[in-house]
């Protein structure tokens, strides 16, 4: 009985973020701290359908960011995807240099980082925000990738 109730508390701690361990079997870093703003902020996360065909619509017009380590971003990423990492203490820097009036795409591994980037690129005045959840479920849905 004493095992089951370990074994228990060892699952409920391992559950602690939706992404899987970092390469290495490192779990990710904690997410980012952006302010009170971040629990009033929400950007809708777009199905892979919805976002394949913003992505087909918008084209070149709008920059993809894969929000998620560059570990992670090495294996496999959108077409045209550029990698700023949420997590990372640089990420408003790399963000702030950009132009907050254009059009961005932001994804992660399961939907978690990419919420959190988009929540953060609108309380930085970003305009024109859209999340497409996690690659799993685009790759799930059958969408493309690069790999490697």
């Amino acid at each position: 009985m004493a095992v089951a109730v370990v074994a228990l508390a060892v699952l409920a701690t391992a559950c602690g973020s939706d992404d899987p361990p970092e390469a290495g079997g490192q779990p990710a870093e904690a997410p980012i701290e952006s302010g009170a703003a971040s629990a009033a902020v929400s950007v809708p996360q777009l199905t892979p359908a919805e976002g394949a065909a913003l992505l087909a619509e918008q084209g070149a017009a709008i920059t993809v960011i894969d929000v998620r380590t560059p570990a992670e971003f090495a294996v496999a990423r959108l077409e045209n995807a550029i990698n700023i990492d949420v997590e990372a203490a640089e990420f408003d820097e790399q963000v702030g240099a950009l132009d907050p009036t254009a059009s961005y795409a932001v994804y992660c591994q399961s939907g978690r980082r990419s919420a959190l980037a988009a929540a953060r690129l609108v309380e930085l005045g970003f305009t024109d925000v859209h999340d497409l959840g996690g690659i799993q479920d685009w790759m799930a849905a059958g969408n493309p990738v690069v790999e490697g």
